[in-house]
């Protein structure tokens, strides 16, 4: 039969022997795909149509093969489990085999779901599903409810990385939602639910975006300070700049039950650190739309051109664009992007030590956790810094009580945002009785120390991460 093999020189069309029988699993690995899109790649009286790809054999029968989504040469993927690369390109993974009925006289196979499916892939809704489907049509609120809100999460980390911000993120899958309810009754099945879901948020967030400002860090808009005597006398707090937010770690984490969220995957495999969001925002709406359906989540160029409603073409350049931009944008090693992990026993430890030394105001203590190039911000305000010597300086003149510009002292609780560890810093200010909402600090940790801390002044911040308007007391091995 005719087959796809994919290579280092592109994408080829092959002879290969016979597949098992129906209903048995084959591996057609492909590799090294992301020059050439498969949907391009028409053989037989078929072609590729989203996930889904059809072969001929030799004596004219079609097989019709799924085809999922995994990186190249992941073990992981091999078995067919949750693939965790971010910009990861398309294989065929153990897949489905099936005849397609009457396929001598059809003018070409039948293709839909498989009647198997593979731990860890996202999966068009359920065929129990079908009959909330018909209830969610007809009306039924609750139906329509069960239908949606298992995808939450995910679109909301999709509006969050169109937008910037943790509370229009909210309010625009909201907005999703209700967009999707108005217009039930004309979803017709052509398309899985979770895609449909996807088409409507990237067009609400696109109908936001338009004609504003991008939000950004203060490494946007000036040079870095990194003469130890110039910090805190030229900080200047812009209120009206629209600032990048973070994202709590549980409001896009996976919920405990999997049958509840079946696509939650999903938001593992996505890209979300920090420094990969503020360089979205440096793209223009659209082109940050196509960048995020392509190399994020991965559907393929035609998928996303119907999706934007503009051509293949169009989708090429615009993805080229963006990469580029990308790549200038984001910080050195990290062109390459990894996907975000646990956080290891070092960076816990590193983060627990650096917490109490803040607390202790141990300026000494801090300087030995900072990496010689660390890079701290701290919007509202525009200044920021470069270099430990810099960094320390403006600690010793805030953390001084003697100083005419002490804050006072601190209290601090471990959080996670963006896939990253984070502190949630409290302020006892001069004359205050009490540790109140200061900050959320986003921490990078290389090499056992810390070289970038973003600390987001907002203490609006604080219920998204369920925290307190002020700081419990603290346990007693910390004072």
């Amino acid at each position: 039969m005719k087959a796809v093999r994919a290579g280092d020189g592109g994408v080829t069309v092959v002879d290969v022997e016979e597949p098992p029988g129906s209903g048995e699993l084959v591996d057609m690995k492909a590799t090294s795909v992301c020059a050439s899109d498969l949907s391009y790649i028409a053989w037989g009286f078929d072609k590729i149509l989203g996930h889904e790809l059809a072969g001929l054999r030799e004596d004219g029968t079609p097989v019709v093969v799924e085809a999922l989504y995994g990186c190249m040469d992941c073990e992981r993927c091999r078995r067919g489990g949750a693939c965790r690369s971010p910009f990861r390109d398309i294989s065929f993974s153990p897949t489905m085999v099936e005849e397609a009925d009457d396929a001598r006289t059809a003018p070409r196979p039948r293709i839909g779901p498989s009647p198997r499916s593979v731990p860890g892939v996202p999966t068009a809704p359920r065929d129990r599903d079908d009959a909330v489907v018909a209830g969610a049509r007809a009306g039924d609120e609750a139906a329509f409810a069960r239908l949606v809100e298992r995808h939450r999460r995910e679109l909301r980390v999709h509006c969050y990385r169109m937008v910037g911000s943790v509370e229009e993120a909210e309010d625009l899958t909201q907005e999703t939602f209700l967009r999707a309810w108005r217009h039930i009754g004309g979803f017709e099945g052509r398309s899985t639910l979770r895609a449909w879901l996807y088409r409507i948020a990237t067009n609400a967030c696109l109908d936001a975006l338009d004609g504003r400002a991008r939000r950004v860090l203060p490494q946007d808009l000036e040079p870095a300070t990194t003469d130890p005597g110039s910090g805190p006398a030229e900080m200047v707090a812009r209120t009206d700049i629209p600032w990048l937010q973070p994202l709590p770690d549980r409001l896009w984490e996976p919920a405990a039950d999997r049958d509840e969220e079946p696509d939650a995957v999903a938001v593992r495999r996505e890209t979300i650190e920090l420094a990969f969001i503020a360089a979205l925002q440096h793209l223009p709406p659209r082109r940050r739309a196509v960048l995020v359906l392509r190399d994020v989540l991965g559907w393929p160029a035609r998928q996303t051109a119907e999706h934007l409603g503009v051509s293949e073409a169009s989708v090429a350049s615009a993805l080229h664009r963006a990469r580029s931009t990308l790549r200038e944008r984001l910080p050195e090693r990290r062109a390459d992007w990894a996907p975000t992990t646990e956080p290891t026993a070092e960076e816990r430890a590193v983060v627990g030590r650096y917490m109490a030394a803040v607390e202790r105001a141990d300026l000494a203590a801090v300087a030995d956790l900072l990496a010689e190039d660390v890079r701290t911000a701290m919007p509202p305000w525009t200044l920021w810094l470069a270099g430990r010597p810099a960094v320390m300086a403006a600690l010793t003149e805030s953390w001084d009580p003697r100083s005419p510009d002490y804050v006072g002292r601190f209290r601090m609780l471990a959080t996670r945002a963006n896939g990253q560890p984070a502190v949630a810093t409290y302020l006892r200010g001069p004359g205050d009785d009490a540790h109140r909402a200061f900050a959320i600090g986003v921490l990078r940790i290389e090499g056992g120390r810390i070289a970038e801390i973003v600390a987001f002044h907002e203490p609006a911040l604080f219920p998204a991460f369920g925290l307190p308007a002020t700081a419990p007391a603290p346990p007693p091995d910390r004072g």
